[in-house]
């Protein structure tokens, strides 16, 4: 999943369990429901997860700037850089607001389709709460 720095899902892609995230970054990039702006330089913040040499090369293809942290790296920033703040913590808080879906908790749906569409409507309703249009 791809979040905007409030959070808000930009883009998704669903396959199973068993597959691993650096295999999804270039379909959620080409799932992007809205068109980039045009600035020069963007920052996709990743972990240790993502940190191969061809997740770096398409998500710079793409214009982003990937921000790769390794596991220890965070917690000893922590514990030197006064006022540190985790940048992945946008990701883990829209994953916690899909949690509170309890149909998408666990994945009942066995057709594809129906799962993308329940996960969109989440992704609707999560940027209609953000924009505080749905108080």
């Amino acid at each position: 999943m791809l979040t905007d720095g409030a959070g808000v899902p930009l883009a998704l892609a669903v396959a199973g369990a068993n597959r691993h995230d650096m295999k999804l970054v270039g379909p959620t990039l080409n799932n992007l429901a809205i068109a980039r702006p045009a600035r020069p330089q963007q920052n996709m913040c990743m972990d240790k997860g993502y940190d191969y040499p061809d997740v770096r090369e398409l998500v710079a293809k793409w214009g982003y700037t990937a921000h790769i942290v390794a596991r220890g790296e965070e917690r000893r920033a922590r514990e030197c850089v006064p006022g540190y703040r985790a940048r992945r913590w946008v990701v883990e808080q829209t994953h916690s607001w899909f949690n509170r879906f309890r149909r998408l908790l666990i994945r009942w749906e066995k057709k594809v389709v129906n799962y993308t569409a329940l996960l969109n409507l989440a992704c609707a309703y999560i940027t209609l709460r953000a924009t505080e249009v749905m108080g």
